[in-house]
């Protein structure tokens, strides 16, 4: 897939000292019917570091809603498509880094302090963390292997990885195309093309492995890869949406 040659825009050299100092970093968590998970999630959001956080709700049937307005967020409501709702996110967002983080993941405890001194390099556009699927299971570290890989090598962050930016560079990007699968993978494609590449910091970021012990390791690491590589081969989002969500 090509994407077009954005102008990405500048940040000065003799900004790098402020970056560093003062550089605000807001999280964004897309949810629907996360009811049970969105109060932990916020509360390790806020561990990382992060001066906001934001809940980007997509029209949630269970008290995910609820729950969010009883704790420190910003709450956010639109219509769902995790697109849509990161780009709803993002657009309530002051900070000059954005981290999209779902609510199922969270990182470590001063993690954004990692992005801070990633920003040093006032070249980096962005990056994402390396995974620990929390599960002792031997299959999961082959998981994460590969997922590093393809962060690092195919310069592909998905959602799952802890996805950040620079607020400047998502907007001249036109941020997440709204489209219902696979709209992280279209914003890495155009966010580290060219000379840029990705900084994928140690994090940890952890990982619930809810969707790979429902489906199966095996089974759930090879959908993945084949809805990629449809994806790659011309396939729409939305037909490979109904297929993911209906296997």
């Amino acid at each position: 897939m090509n994407c077009e040659q954005t102008p990405f825009p500048a940040v000065a050299p003799d900004s790098k000292i402020e970056l560093t100092q003062s550089i605000r970093i807001s999280i964004i968590i897309p949810v629907l019917n996360e009811a049970g998970l969105i109060a932990d999630a916020i509360a390790k959001a806020w561990q990382t570091g992060a001066d906001e956080v934001i809940v980007s709700d997509g029209g949630s049937a269970d008290q995910t809603v609820a729950v969010a307005q009883k704790s420190n967020c910003k709450l956010v409501r639109t219509n769902p498509g995790r697109g849509q709702q990161l780009n709803a996110g993002a657009a309530q967002a002051s900070g000059e880094i954005l981290l999209f983080l779902h609510a199922d993941n969270w990182l470590s405890p001063g993690a954004a302090e990692q992005i801070r001194q990633a920003m040093r390099d006032t070249d980096c556009l962005g990056g994402g963390f390396k995974q620990r699927i929390d599960s002792a299971a031997l299959a999961f570290r082959f998981v994460e292997l590969g997922n590093h890989f393809r962060a690092k090598h195919q310069r592909l962050v998905y959602g799952d990885q802890g996805l950040f930016t620079r607020r400047a560079v998502f907007e001249t990007l036109g941020g997440f195309p709204e489209i219902p699968l696979m709209e992280d993978f279209v914003l890495s494609q155009k966010l580290f093309r060219g000379t840029h590449q990705p900084v994928i910091l140690p994090g940890p970021l952890h990982v619930d492995p809810r969707g790979w012990k429902k489906a199966g390791v095996l089974r759930q690491t090879i959908k993945n890869w084949k809805t990629a590589i449809a994806f790659r081969c011309g396939a729409s989002p939305e037909s490979l949406y109904k297929r993911y969500y209906q296997d």
